[in-house]
C-alpha cells in the first residue's frame, strides 16, 4: 500500500475529530446565547450590522429588524435553541445531513443579518466576519463526509445498523 493513502478508517476518525472540535467551540459559541445579555440586545445587534450598509441593502435589514421586533426574546431563545442542537448533533454525530445544511443556512443568515455581510467594507475594514467562515466549515465537513462514506464515530452510523432509512437523513456519503 502506498504510504501517502491514508486508510478510509483513519480518514474517517480525522473528518470526526474535526466535526466533534467545531462542535466543541460550537456549544461554546452556544453558551453566550444563553447570557441574558445577549438575549436582552438580541434586536439592538441587528439594528447594528444595518449601520454603514449600502442603500440597496437596507430594506433586507429593515425588513428583519421589524420581524425581530416582534417577539426579540423568542428570537434570541430560538438561536440559543438551534445553535445548542447544532453543537450537541455536531459533537455525537447525530442527523449530519440535515445538520450540516441547517448550520450552513443558519451561519449565512448570522454573517448576512447579525455580522452585515462582515461590513461596511470601507478603508479600515479588517474582518469579514466568522458566519462566512462557519458556513464553509459546514460545507466542508458535508463534503468530507461524503467522501469517507460511514463514519462509525457518529451516531448515525449507529441508528443506522438498526434503522437502514436513516441513512437518507443522517449521512452525507452516496445510498447505494
Amino acid at each position: 500500500m502506498n504510504p501517502s493513502v491514508v486508510p478510509r478508517q483513519a480518514m474517517a476518525r480525522n473528518v470526526a475529530l474535526l466535526r466533534i472540535s467545531f462542535g466543541i467551540i460550537w456549544a461554546i459559541d452556544a453558551a453566550f446565547k444563553w447570557s441574558p445579555t445577549f438575549q436582552r440586545t438580541y434586536l439592538s445587534q441587528v439594528r447594528s450590522a444595518a449601520r454603514g450598509q449600502p442603500h440597496w441593502l437596507l430594506w433586507l435589514f429593515h425588513d428583519s429588524e421589524h420581524i425581530i421586533a416582534l417577539d426579540p426574546h423568542a428570537f434570541a431563545v430560538g438561536t440559543a435553541m438551534l445553535e445548542t442542537a447544532t453543537a450537541i448533533g455536531l459533537v455525537i454525530g447525530f442527523a449530519r445531513r440535515v445538520g450540516y445544511l441547517v448550520g450552513l443556512l443558519f451561519s449565512l443568515s448570522v454573517w448576512a443579518l447579525a455580522e452585515g455581510f462582515g461590513g461596511p467594507y470601507t478603508a479600515g475594514s479588517t474582518d469579514i466576519g466568522t458566519g462566512i467562515i462557519y458556513a464553509v466549515v459546514f460545507a466542508a465537513l458535508y463534503g468530507l463526509d461524503r467522501v469517507v462514506g460511514p463514519n462509525t464515530w457518529a451516531l448515525d452510523y449507529w441508528i443506522a445498523r438498526y434503522w437502514p432509512s436513516w441513512r437518507q437523513i443522517s449521512d452525507p456519503a452516496p445510498h447505494s
